[in-house]
């Protein structure tokens, strides 16, 4: 549907126009992508055949999702680019806060005008992108801030008693009626506050301070969470879990190639940087493979994980410590080169979640560790393992370098160096 000049709900009815609910909305406009071959999710690289399809049979299901995963796996990303999947423009009733549906109305002021005016209500069009509301779960939520509460100002001001359903100011879920509504870290909510969710998700009615609503409210929910409770956070009540129709699981790049692609998509360079300095390919999958090494080291608590935006911050820190040493130097152009990784440290040290072993070493270390093992694992695809030259019978391509040190001699390098 098109936002067109219709300004009454008569003028609807005869334009042929049919409600349909959200759910219904996204799993018909995802049928019409796929039958085009559209990406619906572009910008989201490697779930191409894991987290996507999923997504798909979850929205032709119209279920409520689940997103599970560690930090730094796009889940968010994903949420928001439901709204595609929405129609351009939905009609509503002009001046509802709940967004009625001008031929199924919901609360009391959209029952109301339809009541008083027939034909000739009001019709305004709402655009798919203020139809997607989010909320960061923390623990001082309220069930007010979600459903909704009694308000003694309005009631003072329009004169109502206690009793009368308009003296309710409600909250984020109502008001995002024939929209998509977002929960991000769901365990961070308190259990109590959790369980408020219950009815919307089943039954459809909520309960404000002893009013007893059946808002058939038409929501398409999406939630977030981290499988593990690597903080002081809660997790997620199992009857809720039960209630949520889907859960889609998520996961790191599972190669060097698809995290270089994100991390070239995400990484924010100045236009000057991206003239001025050179960064090889090589450079590019050795700032990729220290969060692979991060993964998988014993230093790094797995549970925790290793989020996408460590390689994202340490290349944008990587071509900035490049761009530093052009400066002093006074050159028009550079090249990125290894000693720059030092540049790098700080992106890493404050994305890792360290346990003991790694505490004991310290951040620093750990990070120092993590690019010397991320370039020992490069280096072995393209030279010689020099483990293995030295049990060798033949001659080793190391034995002059080797030689040389051995023999006393060192080599210093500033890291400004021209």
């Amino acid at each position: 549907m098109t936002k067109t000049n219709i300004t009454t709900l008569g003028q609807l009815k005869q334009s042929g126009y049919k409600s349909r609910s959200v759910k219904d909305e996204l799993r018909g406009n995802l049928i019409t992508q796929l039958q085009k071959s559209e990406d619906g999710f572009e910008g989201i690289i490697g779930f191409e055949d894991t987290v996507i399809p999923d997504l798909q049979t979850a929205i032709l299901s119209r279920h409520n999702i689940l997103l599970l995963g560690l930090r730094g796996q796009a889940k968010t990303r994903i949420a928001r680019l439901l709204v595609n999947l929405l129609d351009e423009y939905v009609p509503y009733i002009a001046g509802s806060e709940l967004f009625d549906d001008p031929l199924n109305p919901i609360s009391w002021f959209g029952h109301n005008e339809v009541e008083a005016k027939g034909d000739e209500t009001p019709i305004a069009w709402i655009h798919r992108s203020e139809r997607y509301t989010e909320k960061l779960a923390t623990p001082d939520v309220t069930v007010a801030d979600l459903i909704g509460d009694v308000d003694p100002i309005k009631a003072a001001t329009m004169k109502l008693t206690y009793s009368d359903e308009r003296v309710i100011h409600f909250g984020l879920i109502p008001r995002a009626h024939r929209g998509i509504f977002v929960i991000n870290e769901l365990p961070d909510l308190q259990a109590r506050i959790q369980v408020s969710l219950f009815n919307i998700l089943q039954e459809k009615d909520i309960q404000i301070r002893g009013f007893k609503l059946r808002l058939p409210l038409d929501i398409q929910f999406v939630f977030t969470a981290n499988p593990e409770d690597y903080t002081n956070r809660g997790s997620i009540v199992t009857p809720l879990k039960d209630r949520i129709e889907s859960q889609i699981l998520t996961h790191y790049p599972r190669s060097v190639e698809i995290s270089r692609k994100i991390t070239q998509q995400e990484a924010r360079l100045t236009a000057e940087q991206k003239v001025s300095i050179e960064a090889d390919g090589l450079v590019k999958d050795l700032v990729e493979q220290i969060a692979f090494e991060a993964r998988n080291s014993e230093y790094i608590d797995k549970k925790s994980g290793v989020s996408a935006r460590l390689t994202i911050s340490a290349y944008e820190n990587l071509v900035s410590n490049a761009e530093r040493r052009m400066i002093i130097n006074r050159e028009k152009d550079t090249f990125v080169r290894i000693s720059d990784f030092l540049g790098v440290i700080p992106a890493i040290t404050g994305k890792i979640e360290l346990v003991y072993e790694g505490e004991l070493e310290g951040p620093a270390k750990v990070a120092n560790i993590l690019i010397g093992k991320a370039i020992k694992t490069l280096m072995l695809q393209f030279f010689p393992d020099p483990e293995k030259a030295k049990k060798s019978k033949t001659a080793s391509p190391y034995t002059e370098i080797t030689g040389w040190f051995g023999n006393g001699n060192n080599l210093s390098l500033v890291d400004d160096l021209p």
